[in-house]
C-alpha cells in the first residue's frame, strides 16, 4: 500500500510537469513495467484526476487542458505511508530517485502548517530511511504509533510475533527507531521483563499509546546500541581474530554490525596481560595495525572467505574448530593451485 500510495504521487507530478508522456516514458521513469503504469492512471481516473489517453503511435498520458489537481489532504498515517513507500523506493533504486526525494517534501506541503510541524517531528523519530530494500515492511498505523511514542515519551502496548511466530503483549518505554539492513527497529525498555530489549517493527502487529510517560536515558545512541545489539547476539559461535590492517579494510569486510573490533594492545591491557602480540608504540603503523575482533554467528562456513578477503595477517584465537575448517579449505585450495587431481577424484578415480 505505501508503495502504491508514493508512486501515485510521483506519477500525478509527473503529468503535471510535462504536455503528453509516453507509457514507455512513465514506466522507465517509475521504475514499473507498462501494465502498472496503465494500472495506476487507471486508479488516479476513479479518484476524479482528469487524465485525458492520446491514442496513436506518439500517444500517451497527459492531462485535460486547464486542469491542474487542487493540493491534496492527507492523514497522519497516509504521510507515514507516503514516507515508507518514498524511502523503499529510494533504497530499492540503483541511482536516487529524484521524485522520491522531492515527492516528501510536496506531500508536507499540502498539510496545515502545525500538523506539517508535527510531521516533521515524527518523521525525524523515525530515523534515516533503511539503506537498502526489506522485504518486511511495517504497517503505516503500527509505525506511527511507535514514532509518536518515541516523540513524545509515552509508554506502548504492543503485540508482537517473535521469529516463530510466538505472539506476546508486552509494555514498553519506546527509546527511539533506527534502520538497519532494510529494517526499522524498535530499541525500548520491557517494563515487564525489566530489560532493554529490540524488535522489528514489521513484527509489530498492534500499538496502543499508553497513558503517562518515562524518561530515556541519557545520552542515548539508538544506532549505535542497534549495532551493538547486533554485534552480541547470542548465536552458537564466538569468533575471535587478531588482524593486522587498516581499520578501513576491517570494516568493509566485517560492518559494526557483525563484529567489535578493538586495538590489540587496549585488548591486552583490559584483558590484564598477553601482550606480546600488541605492536609497541614506538614501532606502530600509522594505517595499519593488530586489530582484535570478536564476531558471533550461527555458522563458521563463510568465515574462510572473509579471512581470506581481507589479504592481510590473520591470527585465530578461537575457535578451535575455525582452524580446522581454515586447514581443510587451504589444503583444497592449494590441491586446486598445484592441479593436484588426487586431491578433487573421487574413490575409484586414481
Amino acid at each position: 500500500m505505501a508503495d502504491t500510495t508514493a508512486r501515485a504521487l510521483q506519477l500525478l507530478e509527473l503529468l503535471q510537469s510535462a504536455q503528453l508522456l509516453t507509457v514507455a516514458d512513465l514506466a522507465e521513469r517509475l521504475g514499473v513495467d507498462g501494465r502498472t503504469v496503465r494500472r495506476d492512471v487507471a486508479r488516479l481516473a476513479e479518484l476524479g484526476v482528469p487524465v485525458v489517453t492520446v491514442r496513436g503511435r506518439y500517444g500517451g498520458y497527459r492531462l485535460a487542458p486547464g486542469h491542474r489537481v487542487l493540493p491534496l489532504m492527507f492523514t497522519k498515517e497516509e504521510v507515514v505511508a507516503v514516507f515508507l513507500g518514498l524511502a523503499h523506493a529510494h533504497a530499492s533504486a540503483r541511482e536516487p530517485v529524484l521524485a522520491a526525494q522531492t515527492a516528501m517534501a510536496k506531500v508536507k506541503r499540502a498539510l496545515p502548517a502545525a500538523d506539517a510541524a508535527r510531521m516533521d517531528d515524527l518523521l525525524g523519530a523515525m530515523g534515516a530511511p533503511p539503506v537498502q530494500a526489506g522485504d518486511a515492511r511495517p504497517d503505516p498505523a503500527v509505525m506511527l504509533a511507535v514514532a509518536e511514542a518515541v516523540n513524545g515519551r509515552r509508554p506502548l502496548e504492543v503485540r508482537y510475533v517473535d521469529g516463530v511466530g510466538a505472539s506476546s503483549r508486552r509494555v514498553l518505554h519506546p527509546y527511539g527507531l533506527a534502520a538497519h539492513g532494510g529494517r526499522w527497529y524498535l530499541v525500548a525498555f520491557d517494563t515487564t521483563k525489566r530489560q532493554e530489549r529490540t524488535l522489528r517493527v514489521d513484527r509489530i502487529r498492534t500499538a496502543r499509546p499508553l497513558a503517562g510517560s518515562f524518561e530515556p536515558p541519557r545520552d542515548l545512541d539508538v544506532p549505535g546500541t542497534l549495532l551493538d545489539r547486533f554485534a552480541d547476539a547470542d548465536y552458537r559461535w564466538h569468533v575471535v581474530l587478531r588482524i593486522r590492517a587498516s581499520e578501513e579494510r576491517i570494516r568493509a569486510h566485517l560492518p559494526a554490525s557483525v563484529a567489535r573490533l578493538r586495538p590489540v594492545d587496549v585488548a591486552a591491557r583490559e584483558s590484564g596481560g598477553d601482550a606480546e602480540h600488541a605492536e609497541p608504540a614506538e614501532h606502530a603503523e600509522p594505517v595499519e595495525q593488530w586489530w582484535r575482533a570478536e564476531i558471533r554467528a550461527d555458522s563458521l562456513e563463510w568465515m574462510p572467505g572473509v579471512i581470506a578477503a581481507l589479504d592481510r595477517d590473520v591470527l585465530i584465537d578461537e575457535p578451535l574448530e575455525l582452524r580446522h575448517l581454515v586447514r581443510r579449505v587451504a589444503a583444497r585450495m592449494i590441491g586446486a593451485a598445484d592441479g593436484d587431481r588426487g586431491a578433487a577424484s573421487g574413490p575409484g578415480e586414481r
